[in-house]
């Protein structure tokens, strides 16, 4: 059952608390007023009962949590610790001082359900509002990608079949403690993919012109083993799955999750083979279906041209910002997708979200197309600075020689660091959450606090200039923490 606000009634104990226990540190009380708003409310409701079941904890209280966790980067479990022992904390996301804290299990539940559905429809909220206010300048926009890196270990052929196969023998010796599929063999074969896993990391430290065929040879034999332990793991999933039809609304959904989690990992494992089986016949597996993962299957190998990271693994994602610094749209995709295709859609979207074209877009070289240039033309855009592919001819080099041209192009440069910024402050380094519907979710909540921050201080310099003119605007927060301590450090991001 959906709980929207908290009881705003004061208690005793906060009655008697000094004034300067009741104000809160200058960011947070200015992005407090910005989200005091009913309208952050109603992308929860279709994913809970307005009558049925257990109440939730009020979402004001999720929503406020959320953009601390986001805001300094804490783990669920530190952010639930600090807000416990932080008054100001407490005030901020409506938690009274006796009221116990909500538990760690339970906001991250609430992010899986609502998932990418509730924080897009968050972000247009947060935008419309932006706009209602008339701090979004849509004079100039800028976009570029980057990639959002999935939390997996560098992925390597033998690495990916030996936790496959250690997978399925865990899932295997679960389910027959269960009581499903005891009769039916499985082989464990733990010891033997490891002992091929170290006997290929000792060879990769030889310098001899025999270790790349010893590697390839210990490979294949991985290979061979995975695909022994693939024909077991069905036999059991399917002797297994007719126990659970049989036992019918009797079954254990416990029983009935390690059954699919079992499916599920063959049919990864088998994947992963056949790519492997690919590799050892000298040809490079394709980078668009390619498993990198046994958990996060959706993530992909991305070739950006970084000197210090030529190939990451995760998604890949576009930001789209203006003069201030809001992000007017972002899109997480699967893939390494062409940057090119990408921006007439975003600068679609921006144009219906604002009702406004916006006047000039610029990109990088990536995005130079004669046909991209056109399209954006199209949509009403007056101006556009993105950099041809390839050798210009002379007229083309009098377009890009322009002063207006060079000049966009030279404020281009500030979307790199954009992207550092949410990569370095605001969760984008990595996504804790798998799936290509886990990191959209993930990136749209850091976009959410991102946003939050920056339109509640615009919001405040222009009521503030329009009530005393010529006062001198509000200087812009700095990153705090609970008063009387300085701002938490810990970067863990349990999810």
């Amino acid at each position: 059952m959906l709980r929207t606000k908290v009881d705003d009634q004061q208690t005793l104990w906060e009655a008697i608390l000094p004034p300067q226990f009741s104000r809160l540190p200058p960011g947070l009380e200015q992005v407090d007023r910005l989200l005091d708003d009913s309208v952050f409310f109603e992308p929860f409701t279709p994913f809970f009962d307005p009558k049925i079941g257990r109440p939730s904890i009020p979402m004001e209280t999720y929503l406020r949590m959320m953009f601390l966790r986001f805001r300094y980067r804490l783990g669920f479990e530190t952010l639930c610790a600090e807000v416990t022992d932080s008054i100001a904390w407490r005030r901020f996301c409506r938690i009274g001082i006796t009221d116990s804290v909500p538990h760690p299990t339970t906001l991250m539940k609430i992010t899986t359900r609502c998932g990418q559905r509730a924080v897009d429809q968050l972000n247009e909220a947060l935008l419309s509002k932006a706009m209602a206010a008339h701090v979004v300048k849509l004079d100039r926009v800028r976009a570029d990608t980057t990639v959002v890196p999935a939390n997996v270990a560098y992925p390597t052929d033998s690495g990916l079949l030996s936790k496959g196969v250690a997978k399925l023998t865990k899932t295997v010796a679960a389910l027959h403690a269960l009581g499903l599929a005891r009769r039916t063999g499985f082989r464990d074969r733990t010891r033997s993919v490891r002992r091929r896993a170290h006997q290929i990391a000792a060879w990769l430290r030889r310098r001899s012109g025999d270790a790349k065929d010893e590697v390839l040879g210990l490979t294949g034999e991985l290979a061979t083993i995975a695909e022994a332990a693939i024909k077991d793991a069905q036999l059991v999933a399917t002797n297994a799955r007719r126990s659970l039809r049989r036992a019918g609304k009797g079954a254990s959904g416990r029983a009935a999750a390690l059954v699919t989690e079992l499916e599920r990992t063959i049919g990864v494992l088998d994947q992963v083979v056949a790519q492997t089986r690919t590799r050892l016949t000298g040809e490079v597996p394709d980078g668009a279906t390619r498993v990198v993962s046994l958990h996060d299957t959706d993530a992909r190998p991305i070739r950006k041209g970084r000197l210090g990271k030529p190939v990451e693994f995760g998604y890949k994602a576009q930001v789209t910002d203006n003069v201030d610094g809001i992000v007017v749209d972002h899109r997480v995709e699967k893939g390494n997708a062409p940057d090119a295709p990408m921006l007439v859609p975003a600068v679609a979207r921006v144009a219906a979200r604002f009702n406004k074209v916006p006047k000039a877009v610029t990109a990088d070289r990536g995005y130079g197309e004669a046909k991209v240039e056109s399209e954006l033309e199209s949509l009403g855009v007056k101006h556009v600075a993105i950099p041809r592919k390839g050798r210009p001819g002379a007229q083309r080099q009098a377009v890009e020689s322009s002063r207006r041209f060079r000049k966009l192009v030279k404020w281009r440069t500030g979307s790199e660091g954009r992207i550092s910024h949410l990569k370095r402050s605001w969760g984008w380094e990595r996504t804790m959450l798998d799936g290509i519907d886990g990191a959209s979710t993930w990136c749209g909540w850091g976009v959410l606090a991102h946003n939050a921050t920056e339109i509640s201080v615009l919001i405040e310099e222009r009521e503030t200039t329009q009530t005393s003119a010529g006062a001198a605007p509000t200087r812009r927060p700095t990153a705090t923490g609970p008063p009387g301590r300085p701002p938490p450090t810990n970067k863990s991001h349990a999810a």
